[in-house]
């Protein structure tokens, strides 16, 4: 049974609130007069309230609704209509378990019940062009973009689909943590790349709100804004601490403890050691320019 409006209007200011802090929520008052928009606040209220999920039970998932979902993902949004985006489904295990075994941090992997990788194609434009006698002059780095971007709105609303009919999932960008292994466990050809993975299935837990950065931060009006960054991240930190305190310290060979481990120390130790320095290559290899 569908939650009341006054029900419904409580958990959006709940998950708001939740994600984004009190600062940021909507009143009671504001989102009354907002009934008639809000006409379909379940679907506002799964994105607002989504969560990664790492865990499932052992439901399989239908393959009819896998299709469905795939339609509904691949209806999405694409750039100039070139329809850049492939979804590869890993159905074979020992494949999943292969590709398990290059991110050795996450062997959760293997246990998801739908493994799927995302990726940019930018080859059946480039055949179009041979079939069709026409040069291909946009070997760019923004056609790379193109194909890259259309494939993460693809899996973007792949992510709302599921979650519409009860699934959960994660996103695994990892996936391109080793581009050219990942590339031959899954066969792509040239001018066709691995975005990143999903794992998908039903969940076992109902998952929690990971609080991010305030919207004053990321949302910005008429021109871009770094106005009190700092204080501002400095809030977001103990806001999330409060929540999702950090277990351990990243890469502590390299740096001392230092007392509270914030958000932004965890990201500035994250990005201060080098990841994925060979995937520039491996697009190039696979025959992006990216001048």
């Amino acid at each position: 049974m569908a939650d009341s409006s006054a029900q419904q209007r409580q958990r959006i200011i709940q998950a708001i609130t939740a994600r984004f802090g009190l600062a940021n929520a909507p009143s009671e008052a504001a989102l009354e007069q907002l009934s008639g928009e809000l006409v379909h606040a379940e679907a506002l209220l799964d994105m607002l309230e989504h969560s990664s999920h790492r865990r499932w039970t052992d439901r399989p998932v239908d393959q009819s609704l896998l299709h469905v979902l795939f339609a509904a993902a691949l209806a999405a949004p694409s750039k100039s209509d070139l329809q850049q985006a492939d979804i590869i489904q890993v159905r074979d295990r020992s494949k999943v378990q292969a590709l398990t075994d290059l991110i050795p941090d996450m062997p959760w992997i293997s246990q998801a019940p739908v493994v799927l990788v995302f990726c940019g194609n930018n080859r059946r434009i480039r055949q179009i062009g041979e079939w069709r006698g026409k040069p291909f002059v946009n070997d760019h780095l923004d056609h790379f973009m193109n194909a890259a971007v259309d494939a993460g709105i693809v899996m973007a609303q792949f992510i709302r689909a599921a979650e519409a009919v009860g699934l959960r999932t994660v996103p695994i960008s990892a996936m391109r943590n080793d581009c050219a292994a990942t590339s031959e466990i899954l066969g792509l050809p040239d001018a066709v790349f691995p975005v990143a993975g999903l794992c998908v299935g039903y969940p076992i837990d109902t998952g929690r709100i990971i609080p991010r950065l305030a919207l004053d931060v990321t949302v910005h009006t008429d021109t871009f804004s770094e106005e009190n960054l700092q204080e501002k991240i400095d809030a977001y930190d103990q806001r999330r601490h409060e929540v999702l305190p950090l277990r351990r310290q990243r890469h502590p060979d390299l740096y001392e403890d230092v007392g509270f481990n914030g958000w932004s120390e965890d990201k500035a130790r994250h990005y201060s050691v080098p990841e994925r320095a060979d995937f520039g290559d491996f697009i190039r290899n696979k025959k992006f320019s990216l001048r």
